[in-house]
């Protein structure tokens, strides 16, 4: 009887995920690709707020955190910590990115790169190097979402069962939604997260605990090494080394690849308004006090169900949940953790089928005409890519997680410094990334992460940046006869875009675009537009390669 309450609920709720998400478009069609992938760059800040919190808040925020909490503890801490940081960064960085792609008609980070340097290769390039980091994450999120399925229904849902339902129901609207129907679900999603864990922080110290006095009175008593630095079991040989010097490297070093990750960047181009991306990195760090509940009812789950371990251990909030609460309860908290990774998960095969739709099959003539569909084909085809993998080899993408955060890091020199500094030329920025990336993988393979004490994605991080400035200075400069005003971003703080117009530019940039397709030169100088080549699908093509000097 359990089982049915429970899943009923699920399923109604699933149901009308698809059809929130299919009523987001209902009355727009057409659009292109930037219709599609960005909103058509219409999402006011309320939009914005609830995508870019659902982005953050996964279903690692009901599994995975209660699962640090319940076997490291303090630790966990660095998400709160790298999410508050990496809005602050964010209130300027955003707004740039989203000057700079609006004057350019761009619709994601590949395109931003492909556009600086001058090259659509580049683009081509990112798309593949970004792919393999973001598969992971929509392996994750299947997972999570098939762990949660099959908890919630007491086990009458199978975890294959459950993987294919978040494939199915994630794919359902998002191929024809697209980033809009992702908006609109997190309204959903946000609303319940919040109620459920609203009511957790409540319910459980009082039902297990008479209330927090006692809860905190034996976490300080029995499990006081769960509550400093480096956590349970940190410390000596064989200890997790997840100490200080880790705890502020891999904060710092998540603060700033969070603003320049593809799906989080998807969102900022998504924005009405430079002023809604700052207004809406006010509010954000607002959301992260939702992630203290899970942290510490995975703590307080050491004294309701203890010896959990492995895997088990994501499971410590369920596990208070559905041995203690009616079905009907768990239902909704259920629906709440999966659409946690619906909306993500989401999003990061929107940003795929955009960089393939966009960057990649574009450079093939007969694709060009029809980046939207290609785009829609390529999300589905990740999905799948990201399912099967799930069934059949799961250890393979959980091992590229290992290298995600820490691999996409290594494009900050190229994103960040290259809009701000010519100089930065092509081959300085691709010989830090092929270092930093290869630097990624010898130390994170090997077991030498942390690296003395350190986040070994910063360790390769700074390497990747020396050997971009070497290379830089030892080469010459690029010849792009291009004005810096077509090349580099502004300082976003000087934008003022109240109505609309990116400041950035001093003229209107696009709204959207249509299939029928834009010249590169309606949004570049008079002296690009002999050089450009015509996209298609309103697609941006980066410009034509500059001359280069005679040796």
């Amino acid at each position: 009887m359990n089982a049915a309450v429970a899943t009923t609920i699920f399923a109604v709720f699933m149901v009308g995920t698809v059809g929130l998400g299919l009523l987001a478009v209902r009355r727009r069609t057409g659009g292109g690709i930037a219709e599609w992938s960005v909103g058509g760059r219409s999402l006011g800040a309320v939009f914005i707020w609830v995508l870019m919190a659902g982005e953050s808040y996964t279903s690692f925020s009901y599994l995975g955190a209660a699962g640090w909490g319940y076997n490291y503890g303090a630790p966990v801490l660095y998400v709160v910590a790298y999410m508050s940081c990496g809005y602050a960064i964010g209130y300027v960085v955003g707004p740039m990115l989203w000057g700079y792609a609006r004057r350019h008609d761009l619709v994601g980070i590949t395109d931003i790169l492909a556009h600086r340097f001058g090259r659509p290769w580049v683009g081509a390039l990112t798309a593949v190097l970004a792919t393999v980091f973001l598969l992971p994450y929509i392996q994750l999120q299947i997972t999570g979402m098939g762990v949660v399925v099959s908890t919630i229904s007491y086990g009458a849902i199978s975890l294959n069962w459950g993987y294919f339902i978040a494939f199915a129901v994630t794919t359902g609207f998002v191929v024809v939604s697209g980033l809009r129907g992702s908006a609109w679900v997190s309204v959903l999603k946000d609303v319940l997260v919040i109620g459920t864990l609203g009511f957790l922080a409540v319910y459980v110290p009082l039902h297990y605990f008479d209330g927090y006095g006692p809860l905190l009175d034996r976490l300080v008593a029995q499990k006081g090494e769960w509550l400093t630095l480096p956590g349970h079991g940190g410390r000596g040989a064989g200890g997790s080394g997840l100490g200080t010097a880790w705890f502020i490297t891999t904060s710092l070093l998540n603060a700033l690849t969070v603003v320049i990750f593809p799906t989080t960047v998807a969102g900022y181009l998504g924005a009405r308004s430079a002023d809604a991306l700052r207004r809406n990195a006010i509010w954000l760090p607002a959301y992260n006090v939702l992630l203290f509940i899970p942290m510490l009812l995975g703590m307080a789950a050491l004294f309701v169900v203890p010896g959990l371990t492995g895997a088990d251990s994501n499971l410590a909030l369920f596990r208070l949940v559905v041995d203690s609460l009616p079905a009907w309860a768990v239902g909704i908290i259920g629906v709440a953790a999966a659409l946690s990774s619906i909306v993500p998960m989401a999003v990061f095969m929107l940003v795929i089928g955009t960089m393939w739709g966009r960057s990649v099959l574009s450079l093939v003539p007969r694709w060009r005409a029809r980046q939207k569909g290609a785009a829609q084909v390529v999300v589905v085809a990740a999905g799948a890519g990201a399912l099967v993998l799930t069934y059949a080899a799961p250890n393979t993408l959980v091992r590229l997680s290992l290298i995600s955060y820490e691999g996409m890091a290594q494009l900050l020199p190229m994103v960040l410094l290259g809009l701000v500094w010519r100089r930065l030329t092509l081959a300085g920025g691709l010989s830090g990334l092929a270092v930093g990336v290869g630097t990624v993988c010898a130390l994170v393979f090997t077991g030498h992460d942390p690296v003395w004490g350190v986040n070994a994605g910063i360790v390769a991080l700074a390497v990747n940046l020396v050997v971009a400035l070497v290379v830089t200075f030892a080469t010459r400069a690029d010849v792009d006869p291009r004005p810096d005003v077509d090349v580099l971003a502004r300082d976003s703080l000087d934008s003022r875009d109240s109505s609309g117009v990116p400041g950035v530019s001093g003229v209107p940039g696009p709204s959207g675009s249509s299939d029928s397709g834009d010249s590169l030169g309606a949004m570049s100088s008079a002296s690009d537009r002999a050089s450009a080549v015509t996209p298609s699908d309103g697609a941006p093509a980066a410009p034509a390669p500059p001359p280069r000097p005679a040796p």
